[in-house]
């Protein structure tokens, strides 16, 4: 596969057209139909969580939210080759894959109204927490991968960045470290078009994002990211890449991110009606159903009766991660060592004191 789709000769790797026909026979994954449905169903309620999640923050019940509107085949495709021993490095844009590993939308409910609890993951072995510094949680994965590589283990290491961390400096400190040493840790750049406001073609002069690997030593492909069986099956061969060579992959998933930046940004400021078209063609969700219904394994019924079940369930968790109670003034100093020094401690009790001073004004 990483031959006959090499970033030098520019070509794209998908399975399915945009109307969910399979064009690539060849490289079709082994998925059966119950696994593929089941995926779909776990793409819908990523989808339906994200979007009444931004719904939650308009009425000022949670603090900004990224969207993972438009994006949700990258995480369906990995989840599929995912075990429960790899390890998960996220930036902040991977909701999917976060409840693939064992994360609860409550947990994720918390993270964004700020509590520190929602970093635990309590049922999610290998699930790092979110990463705002761009590219920086990349350097993590390589250190972890050094360390699965040192012990032996059976494990891989997934970390994600978007389009922009690619201009960062840690992106490719990280990918030459990962090659040199040999580690098994997949990188996937969701190349979503747009780093916030600035497009893609404006930051880099290479004709892919995936050829950015070869300096370094990498295997590396160009992915429809929209296309479900396209991403499971390079999920399966870069995993398989990972675990047997002990060497590093780099994919470059090719979306569209239908939504805003974050809930602070407004879209319409820097990109037109026509693009959103065009890529509302190759969403990921209505090319998975295309398939699905083409097979007579799925209908407009079933779906409206799972999108009401679903919106229950993300109601249940969001009303409970709203009702989880004040947010302790310790978890603020707490987390940066494993023992709080002296000058936190101060710190904290300066606070308290404030706060003391303040309520009684």
């Amino acid at each position: 596969m990483f031959k006959e789709y090499d970033p030098l000769k520019n070509k794209l790797f998908n399975v399915m057209d945009k109307d969910g026909h399979i064009v690539n026979d060849k490289w079709m994954p082994q998925i059966s139909d119950d696994q593929t449905l089941k995926a779909y169903q776990q793409m819908m309620f990523a989808r339906k969580a994200d979007l009444m999640t931004v719904s939650y923050q308009r009425q000022g019940r949670i603090y900004t939210y990224p969207p993972n509107y438009g994006q949700e085949a990258i995480a369906g495709g990995l989840a599929q080759e995912l075990r429960e021993n790899d390890w998960v490095v996220p930036a902040y844009r991977e909701l999917g894959l976060w409840l693939a590993k064992g994360a609860t939308l409550k947990e994720v409910f918390l993270y964004f109204m700020g509590y520190e609890d929602g970093s635990r993951f309590e049922n999610a072995t290998h699930l790092l927490p979110v990463s705002v510094p761009i590219a920086s949680q990349l350097l993590h994965a390589t250190g972890i991968g050094y360390e699965v590589k040192y012990h032996k283990k059976d494990e891989v290491v997934y970390t994600f960045v978007g389009d922009g961390g690619t201009s960062e400096g840690d992106f490719h400190e990280a990918l030459n470290y990962a090659a040199v040493w040999k580690v098994p840790v997949v990188f996937v750049i969701q190349n979503n078009q747009y780093a916030i406001s600035f497009n893609v073609k404006n930051q880099t002069s290479s004709q892919n994002l995936a050829v950015k690997s070869v300096a370094y030593g990498l295997k590396s492909i160009q992915v429809d990211g929209n296309d479900f069986f396209a991403m499971t099956r390079v999920a399966q061969e870069a995993a398989k890449t990972a675990r047997e060579n002990q060497e590093p992959v780099l994919i470059e998933a090719l979306t569209y991110r239908k939504g805003a930046h974050t809930t602070s940004d407004d879209p319409s400021k820097y990109r037109s009606k026509e693009e959103e078209q065009e890529w509302e063609e190759k969403d990921p969700m209505k090319r998975l159903k295309g398939y699905l219904t083409g097979k007579q394994l799925w209908n407009d019924q079933q779906e409206e009766e799972l999108d009401q079940q679903y919106k229950k369930e993300v109601e249940r968790q969001f009303e409970e991660a709203e009702n989880y109670g004040d947010y302790p003034l310790e978890d603020v100093f707490k987390y940066q060592y494993s023992e709080m020094p002296d000058i936190l401690k101060k710190q904290m009790y300066a606070h308290q004191k404030f706060l003391k001073w303040k309520e009684g004004q």
